[in-house]
């Protein structure tokens, strides 16, 4: 086992990190509220990252999202990354990807998954002409949605279905969530889609679990950065604030806390880029990526909870950078199923395993 990045993948990672840092500044993202920063993706786009994630695959957009996380860059990178390119390199018919593919390796549409806390939403699909359908139902909470162009919805058997926000019969309606992201409640009225894949697929819900595991484990990567730039601010304020004439950082219980807060980043980190590596390199994934998404949502709480708590008052400052990145983290925690809905499924999954 060696999934240790290529030399094309720590490319475009440094790159990406290059980009954040110069754009994604805290005086940015508090003129920005809850928008999307278009013009970070512009940039982003015109630099190739995004659509460099058909060359460097998952484990390439864990790279990026982990340098996106750091700085709680506001762009849907991991809604497009894994519910766009690669779901439709991976599941879509030829003529979808010939049609799809360039827009969303361009930056010119943006993509999103209404696949709520990981369990599929209460949309029924009306077959229409061969592989279009009508969906009627609602997903309260889909991210990314206001700025998205395309939307991959699972319908109540499992089954995706790739639908434009701007069709008849769809309504897109602002909602606020936990993070500052511009996500929306999704109201389909027999909304046209068209299915992934084109013909009706012969093994059903191998797509969706596909697809949710790869979101699954880019937002483990997302929520790796988000507590490591966490972590980095909590040990600038604790090497500069002074208590009772010391650093914070001499106390003892200051510094077993950061340890401990380290080890949680880089366990999240590890299991996200072995699930990756997994997915890449064709090898069975599901559990692991239920492994990395567990520790992203248990891991990653106690992470930027540690980290505000690290810095005192100022943690409970909404002004704060560091409150940012709590409140992403709280966020990733809960997105695609919380922790003990997630150690339930991979309990089952180990079940049927071994049943096997």
């Amino acid at each position: 086992m060696d999934f240790t990045p290529t030399r094309e993948q720590r490319a475009a990672a440094g790159l990406a990190a290059e980009i954040f840092g110069d754009r994604s500044t805290p005086e940015r993202l508090t003129a920005l509220g809850t928008d999307t920063d278009t013009a970070l993706w512009a940039t982003l786009c015109r630099a190739g990252l995004p659509g460099s994630v058909t060359e460097t695959g998952l484990l390439g957009l864990v790279l990026l999202l982990e340098e996106a996380g750091r700085t709680t860059a506001q762009i849907p990178l991991a809604a497009t990354g894994a519910y766009g390119v690669l779901a439709v390199a991976a599941h879509g018919a030829p003529e979808q990807r010939e049609r799809l593919l360039p827009g969303l390796t361009d930056g010119t549409a943006v993509a999103t998954g209404a696949f709520g806390t990981g369990e599929p939403p209460a949309v029924r699909a009306r077959a229409g002409v061969g592989p279009a359908a009508h969906l009627t139902g609602t997903v309260p909470v889909v991210p990314w949605l206001t700025c998205a162009d395309l939307v991959l919805v699972p319908d109540a058997d499992r089954e995706l279905w790739l639908l434009r926000t701007d069709a008849p019969g769809v309504a897109v309606t602002p909602v606020a969530t936990t993070a500052p992201w511009s996500a929306g409640r999704l109201d389909l009225t027999e909304a046209p889609a068209e299915r992934l894949g084109g013909a009706p697929q012969p093994v059903g819900p191998v797509p969706y679990a596909s697809v949710l595991a790869c979101a699954r484990t880019a937002h483990a990567g997302l929520q790796a950065g988000v507590c490591a730039g966490a972590l980095a601010r909590a040990v600038a304020h604790t090497a500069e604030r002074q208590q009772f004439g010391r650093p914070l950082d001499a106390h003892q219980a200051v510094l077993l806390r950061a340890a401990d807060a380290h080890l949680d980043t880089e366990a999240i980190r590890v299991t996200a880029y072995e699930a990756a590596w997994r997915r890449d390199t064709g090898r069975g994934a599901a559990p692991h990526a239920l492994t990395a998404a567990w520790w992203a949502a248990e891991a990653g709480t106690r992470v930027v909870h540690a980290v505000q708590h690290l810095h005192g008052g100022l943690g409970a400052d909404l002004g704060h950078p560091v409150h940012r990145h709590f409140l992403w983290g709280r966020q990733l925690a809960a997105d695609l199923g919380a922790g003990a809905q997630l150690l339930e499924e991979l309990g089952e999954s180990i079940i049927e395993e071994e049943a096997s």
